[in-house]
């Protein structure tokens, strides 16, 4: 067996373990249903498994875990079997605070509800670097050797992904 697993022992349960809510976040952020991201996540994980020859090690394993779910979703969105999208608020829960009080976790949950929201409504190629930037906290090097970009253009689309953001947010303050 050649590439990375080569003869030792490969641990899936671990690798399973280590990437999966990742890899289930990445999924619902471009198809924005929960089920269907499960799904991605589980063909992942298959292809990580049927084609792990394949994988040479250029990138880290997570990178080309990411990238194999990446694909799959947008094959999905290319399918045109995906009309009907639920917006699911719960999937990116941040910090948790210490016994905050009822109105200031209201408040938070709220404000984090609503850029999600954003983030969600972004077009694709903003949303999955700015996903794969603070959510998943991918080097800028990581984002351009998962969706084989140059550096350049994952620095542009930040910054117009930002712009974006900032643009929905202020208009809807």
């Amino acid at each position: 067996m050649n590439g990375l697993f080569g003869k030792k022992k490969v641990n899936y349960e671990q690798i399973i373990n280590t990437y999966g809510t990742d890899l289930k976040q990445l999924a619902y952020s471009y198809v924005k249903d929960r089920q269907l991201a499960e799904d991605i996540t589980q063909e992942t994980f298959i292809k990580c498994l049927t084609k792990r020859d394949t994988f040479k090690g250029n990138s880290s394993l997570k990178t080309w875990l990411f990238a194999i779910a990446i694909n799959l979703s947008k094959d999905y969105l290319k399918n045109g079997y995906h009309r009907r999208v639920t917006v699911d608020n719960n999937v990116t829960k941040q910090q948790s605070f210490k016994a905050p009080s009822a109105e200031s976790e209201a408040l938070t949950n709220f404000e984090n509800q609503n850029v999600t929201e954003y983030i969600l409504d972004l077009p694709i190629e903003y949303r999955e670097i700015i996903v794969l930037y603070y959510f998943k906290e991918f080097k800028v090097r990581e984002i351009a050797e998962t969706l084989k970009l140059s550096g350049n253009t994952v620095k542009t689309r930040m910054r117009r992904a930002r712009e974006l953001l900032k643009e929905r947010m202020v208009r809807h303050e």
